[in-house]
């Protein structure tokens, strides 16, 4: 399988590396801030980070998921502000990561810096059926919690 990355930015490429693994066993490709200056992000602000690349997945059978780096989030409180970012396989736009600062400190993001990372995956694509019922299990409705701690 190939993934098709093409830069949207003439920095891509030369002052800011294209994305890819850290490690040979690493899961994702890192994304990078493509940025002319750095942003300092404030305490509880949400800000938008270009990563000046656009991808073509395999077919739609793929989508790409953009995740939180773990190290900005346990040593800086930063975390992606939608959660998990989903790519589906017909978009081309530019990869913008949305981030926020759940910490009590301002953090700044240099141009370069890896802020996130893409993991592509199988997505399953059900026919739905509309029902009136469900089937029943020993769990029913029960959530947060309702199976212990």
């Amino acid at each position: 399988m190939k993934l098709k990355l093409k830069a949207v930015s003439p920095k891509v490429g030369t002052d800011i590396p294209f994305p890819s693994r850290a490690t040979e066993g690493s899961a994702g490709l890192d994304l990078r801030a493509c940025l002319d200056e750095a942003v300092t992000i404030s305490p509880r602000q949400l800000v938008r980070i270009p990563t000046g690349v656009a991808v073509a997945l395999p077919g739609p059978e793929y989508v790409a998921l953009v995740f939180a780096r773990s190290g900005l989030g346990i040593k800086h409180g930063i975390a992606l502000s939608n959660g998990v970012g989903v790519i589906d396989s017909d978009y081309r736009g530019e990869i913008q990561v949305g981030l926020t600062n759940l910490s009590h400190t301002p953090y700044t993001i240099q141009p370069g810096d890896r802020i996130a990372q893409l993991v592509l995956t199988p997505v399953v694509t059900p026919e739905v059926e509309i029902t009136a019922e469900l089937e029943e299990t020993s769990r029913g409705a029960g959530g947060f919690g309702s199976t212990g701690r």
